[in-house]
């Protein structure tokens, strides 16, 4: 299973428009936050051969980062699929966290046999600000797993998920982030000259609206 580099995996998000920049036309998020960037990894569902570049990608990860694990758990509802996909080329179990507990039924919030103390890796698709990703490792957590840590697709290296992740002692690596996307951006001419710096700096103060101007 091949690892692929960061910048291969922006190469490939970009090309599908996974991830968008539109830093002429800021994309508004649900916090009233103007952003240059937009990302939806579930459309590498759709594009296969993207797809097996970010299983594989994952899957060397889990191999590589956490060699002990035993089960994955995908996040509700995009990390559910990377987790199949993972899971299966791995031949190992996998689950999911629901956003909250079913109201019917068992009223699960954890689908899937999960033994306590099983050693857990969770499949994130995007780590922004952290939140729901470390709701996920609680859940967990509280449900008696071992938590190793997340493979994730995309992160875009805010410092408020950075300082979320590691007071949670939640470990994180992902397959690509905003540094590499911008670089592989200006080199394939996606955004114009002097854009990198601007996307960077919203990254490291997303509630400052210089760079727009």
């Amino acid at each position: 299973m091949k690892r692929s580099s960061k910048k291969e995996i922006a190469k490939n998000l970009l090309s599908i428009q996974a991830v968008f920049l539109r830093p002429e036309q800021p994309f508004t998020w649900a916090s009233g936050i103007k952003s240059p960037i937009y990302c939806d990894n579930r459309l590498t569902l759709s594009a296969p051969a993207v797809r097996d570049v970010i299983e594989e990608s994952l899957a060397a990860v889990v191999k590589e980062e956490y060699p002990e694990a035993e089960m994955l758990m995908g996040t509700s509802t995009a990390g559910i699929a990377h987790a199949a996909i993972t899971a299966s080329l791995l031949n190992m179990p996998m689950g999911y966290v629901r956003g909250s507990a079913k109201d019917h039924g068992r009223a699960n919030r954890i689908e899937g046999k999960m033994a306590p103390g099983t050693k857990v890796v969770v499949i994130e698709d995007l780590i922004s600000t952290g939140g729901s990703c470390i709701d996920v490792v609680e859940a967990l957590r509280e449900e008696g797993a071992e938590v190793l840590g997340v493979a994730s697709i995309f992160t875009y290296g805010m410092k408020k998920g950075i300082e979320r992740l590691a007071a949670a002692n939640a470990k994180n690596v992902s397959l690509s982030d905003l540094d590499a996307l911008v670089e592989v951006a200006e080199e394939e001419k996606y955004i114009a000259e002097g854009w990198k710096e601007r996307i960077l700096s919203f990254r490291d103060n997303p509630s400052d609206e210089s760079w727009i101007k």
